[in-house]
């Protein structure tokens, strides 16, 4: 840099030295010192304009530079391009990189924009959602899969559980549809169209092997349970008979309690809701659920309860009774003599919510994320001790999921364990003196406690 700032002072004391000789000498200044500092005054306004439209059109700058800070300034802005010409590559090599990955995974990804129009397709959405691109360019997604649960699905924005379809192009294939939000301010949606064909009749298979066996072996068991009570209330039954036919008959209601379970489960999941739907009384419910709690117990547990008596539910009453009772009493069987067991029907911050706490000793963090398996247990020895079949919270699980609520379950060693079922605002009533009213129908109290629209 001083090297041009010195070249510069002496591109510019040249010329007014050579000037001062030709005036000593006897020339006519008039004539000398025009000829003289002209061109170092016009090299400047030159050497700018040039470096103007070489932007201007994008030219590459290249060696040979203009002496002094012309230079400095034309090596900087071609040090820049070189910067932008590798950036731009790295660019070009990446995108061709993430284009190639994309097109070989073998599931189907769709980038929408903001209206929910396709940007962006790999091939594989071409066999699979039926989406070209780019001849599907910009149009709406809810015009090529006709399904009447995409644009819902799309526009609710919950993402948390994939949407399985069959689409109307190839009806042999089942997809299961993910939506991940991303870009600026999380506008645009990347889909995730994976086949999931096989695994949905692997399932079916199951469920249906499930349900078969479950029936049929319900009719044999109902009727051995029958034969051995029958043996235990009569009075020739032999003294020494009595003790295995006691065993055997637990053993058989057992089995029977797993068959019941799971006939519940297959039922569960032939449908994604209930077929009819009605206001469920759950403040009556829950007493009906804390009577039975407190015989099983036989006062060896302490209860609380705290129940919103004029909050109702839109649901199933069998299957939400079901999920209520499970959780209330796994409460009773799996935690030890003495224990405290709360349970809370109210309104949460953004819906309603029913749980159930106990002060026992918690589980261990590592088993949360399986309780909801099935056959899952902490303790294998302590539930089947306590006649549980590993299949209650399964079933509050597939329950939920029907009523679009939520299972949290959170637990600390020596604490106590809490299990929560979020309800969405739209389920909830409020009972009055006549009917059943939605609580988003309900006027809102100002400070003064006056009611208003």
């Amino acid at each position: 840099m001083a090297q041009a700032v010195l070249l510069d002072l002496a591109l510019l004391l040249a010329p007014v030295a050579l000037g001062l000789i030709a005036v000593a000498l006897g020339v006519d200044p008039g004539w000398v010192w025009p000829w003289v500092l002209l061109p170092p005054l016009l090299r400047h306004p030159w050497l700018l304009i040039r470096l103007a439209l070489l932007i201007r059109r994008r030219h590459r700058l290249a060696p040979p530079f203009p002496l002094g800070l012309w230079g400095e300034v034309y090596r900087g802005i071609a040090r820049y391009q070189q910067r932008g010409r590798k950036s731009r590559k790295r660019q070009i090599r990446f995108s061709r990189r993430f284009r190639e990955a994309a097109n070989a995974v073998p599931d189907a990804l769709v980038i929408l924009d903001k209206q929910h129009r396709v940007e962006w397709a790999n091939p594989a959405a071409t066999k699979l959602m039926n989406v070209r691109w780019p001849e599907d360019d910009r149009r709406p997604l809810t015009e090529i899969l006709t399904q009447p649960e995409i644009l819902p699905f799309i526009e609710a924005g919950e993402y948390m559980r994939p949407l399985d379809i069959a689409p109307e192009h190839n009806r042999a294939i089942m997809l299961s549809l993910r939506i991940t939000p991303f870009g600026e301010r999380k506008k645009q949606r990347l889909v995730v169209g994976r086949d999931i064909t096989k695994i949905y009749h692997l399932n079916m298979i199951r469920r249906d092997f499930v349900a078969n066996a479950s029936h049929e072996l319900r009719t044999p068991l109902t009727v051995i349970a029958g034969f051995l009570e029958a043996l235990l209330d009569a009075p020739g039954t032999p003294a020494q008979h009595r003790r295995p036919l006691t065993l055997m008959h637990n053993q058989t209601e057992r089995m029977c309690s797993i068959i019941e379970d799971l006939l519940t489960l297959s039922r569960l999941e032939m449908r994604e809701s209930p077929e009819e739907q009605e206001s469920v009384d759950v403040p009556d419910e829950l007493h009906l659920i804390l009577q039975e709690a407190q015989a099983l117990s036989n006062g060896r547990h302490g209860f609380e309860s705290r129940v919103d008596e004029t909050l109702l539910l839109l649901g199933s009453p069998p299957e939400l009774r079901s999920a209520f009772s499970n959780l209330v009493f796994n409460a009773v069987k799996h935690t030890p003599d003495g224990t405290c067991i709360q349970i809370v029907w109210q309104r949460g911050i953004d819906g309603v919510e029913f749980s159930v706490s106990d002060d026992g000793p918690g589980i261990p963090p590592e088993h949360l994320p399986r309780l909801t398996e099935r056959f899952y247990r902490v303790d294998r020895a302590r539930s089947r001790e306590s006649g549980g079949t590993g299949l209650g919270l399964a079933i509050v699980k597939h329950v939920l999921n029907r009523h679009d609520g939520r299972l949290r379950i959170t637990s600390e060693l020596g604490r106590g364990s809490r299990f929560v079922c979020r309800f969405p605002g739209k389920r909830a009533l409020i009972r009055d003196d006549r009917d059943a009213i939605p609580v988003d129908e309900l006027p809102i109290r100002d400070s003064a406690g006056s009611n208003r629209p």
